[in-house]
This record gives C-alpha cells, structure tokens and sequence, in this order.
C-alpha cells in the first residue's frame, strides 16, 4: 500500500496581520522568483509572504473593509482581492499596481478563481446568486452564471432566498465551475455554453470550499460544508463518491494536494486536518492554531507545502511528506 502524506509544522507566524485572516493561497513562482503565499485578513490588507521563511515580502493596501478572498493567476503575474467593501482589485504581484478594479452590482463579492488558463475570473456572487465571469484580457464582465431557485411552492417562499453563493471553483479542464451556497446546495455549470446543468445534493448547511481534484479529467469534486463533512462528488454523475467527517465543528476549507491523493481542511474546531481519500479518514490533525481555521492551501506544483490561515492572527507553513 502506498505511504500516507504526512504534515509536519515548519514554521508559525503569530500576529501575521492586525485582524483575523479570512482567505490564503499560493502565487505560482515565475521565472525570476519562487512562489509566494498570498493572505487577506479582516485588517483590510492583502500581504505577500516568502514560500519558506514566511518572511513579509510587501503588504498591500487599497480596501476599506475586510478582505474576504484572494485569487492567484496561473501567470503568477497577477493576483486579484475581494473585500466586503464588494469590490475585487486586480494587482500585479511584483510592483503592487492596479490593474483593474472590478464592480458587478448587487454587490456582494465572496470567493473567486482564475480559470487554469488565466483568461477569465470567477467571482462568486452572494446574495445575486450568481457567478460572475470577468474576461482578464479586457477587465470587461462577459457572463453571469445565475443559480436557479428552488422550485418553492410560491415566490414568498423563504427557500428561494437561500441561494447565497460563498464559493466557487473551475475543473482542471476550465470546462465546468462549481459553486456552493449558504442552503447546502452546489452548483455545477457548463461554462462554454454558460448553461446550468445540475444541483449536487447533500449538505445541509453553508458550502464554504471546493476544490477539484487536479487529475486531467478532474470529475471528483470536494467540498467543506459548517455541517462538519467534508463530501466527494462526481461532478459529471451527480453522485456522492463518499462523505468524510472528524471534525467537531464547521469545515470552512478544503484544499488537495497537487497529485490528487491526500485532502487538507481547516475548521471552526481550531484544527487542520489531513484525509487519506482512500482511507476515506482523516490520518492527522494538526492543532497549532488557537481559533478558527479560515483556509488551507497546498503549494502547487509540488514542493510539499501547505500553509492555515486563522482568526488568531497567525499564518502556519506544514512540509508535506
């Protein structure tokens, strides 16, 4: 049987920003330096951090509200940050200009995506219950992908208005998103003919992370859910693979390591924890941070390393062996 990932902590940063940290990942490396570790917290600032010292390279501010979610293109050229002051500043990472910023009323903005070929941006939309697609070439919105309303026995009907959308992710392929909602639903579209296609059930409560697992036909789906489970969809089949669970609180992130095999999330119980999909178990929990854990991150393209971000302030970097 194959050997297990194994998590072990390199190196803490306490008070890493003023305020809790919502949103991390990781900025690919180009060719004249490695990847860096992107964060936003609720202090209103966007920071960049060295991949192995979590030495602060820059700190970025520009929002007036609490950054809710950072985005990486492939390039690792740009990244973008969205803020619960609903608008996304699109920045180049090494001189920290803007490049654009982005407005789609109504305006809520929460987690968004590059595409794995870097020519579009998903933002997920809140309370319009929509995704919407900005084309990185123009900054222009060229689509927006609306979640279809329960079919409720009349429109006062209080499901209808559960259709808050919180997180998004592509298929490695760029042909698919998927979307989570407060309600417990997920979404899937077709995004080349900008069709829904199907709902994929069984949460219950706030879907907060997916992520796809990065194999070329990229069908197997994770998501974290506050109902304490982490599920593994066919995203094609519209069938549930496997339901994980462990954790004694909200699973607020999910991440998967680049070559598929292992899962990481981070929790409202104050841990991360690492699963073994085959196991279908978590096969450690890591409890360096005090307070709830926000997001994980594996490093992409290898490397072995995955960083936590918490309200506690502090970021953690784990060697993946």
């Amino acid at each position: 049987m194959a050997k297990s990932m194994k998590l072990a902590g390199l190196k803490s940063v306490e008070n890493a920003h003023d305020e809790s940290v919502w949103t991390a990942t990781w900025v690919p490396a180009t060719n004249s330096r490695p990847p860096l570790l992107l964060t936003g917290s609720l202090d209103e600032t966007v920071k960049l951090w060295r991949p192995d010292e979590l030495e602060l390279v820059r700190t970025n501010t520009g929002h007036c509200l609490g950054v809710v979610s950072v985005a990486a293109h492939p390039s690792g050229v740009i990244a973008a940050s969205a803020s619960l002051d609903s608008l996304v500043r699109v920045f180049d990472v090494d001189t920290n200009a803007t490049i654009a910023t982005l407005e789609a009323p109504p305006s809520e903005v929460w987690q968004m995506q590059f595409d794995p070929e870097g020519t579009t941006l998903a933002v997920a939309g809140g309370g319009s219950a929509s995704i919407k697609l900005w084309d990185t070439a123009t900054w222009r919105l060229v689509s927006t992908l609306s979640v279809p309303r329960p079919e409720g026995p009349k429109p006062s009907d209080k499901s209808s208005s559960k259709k808050f959308v919180l997180s998004v992710a592509w298929s490695p392929d760029g042909r698919r998103l998927a979307c989570g909602s407060i309600d417990g639903t997920i979404s899937i579209f077709d995004v080349p003919r900008a069709k829904f296609l199907h709902h994929l059930e069984g949460h219950y409560m706030p879907v907060r992370s997916l992520v796809f697992s990065p194999e070329p036909d990229g069908r197997k789906l994770y998501s974290a859910s506050d109902d304490g489970h982490v599920h593994v969809y066919d995203a094609e089949g519209k069938a549930i693979i496997g339901a994980m669970s462990g954790h004694s609180s909200w699973v607020l992130s999910v991440d998967v390591s680049p070559d598929g095999e292992a899962i990481a999330t981070g929790s409202s119980d104050k841990t991360v924890r690492l699963w073994d999909f085959k196991m279908r178990a978590a096969i450690q929990t890591m409890s360096n941070h005090t307070d709830q854990v926000w997001a994980v991150a594996f490093r992409p393209g290898g490397g072995g390393r995955l960083a936590s971000v918490s309200d506690d302030k502090s970021i953690s970097l784990y060697h993946c062996s």
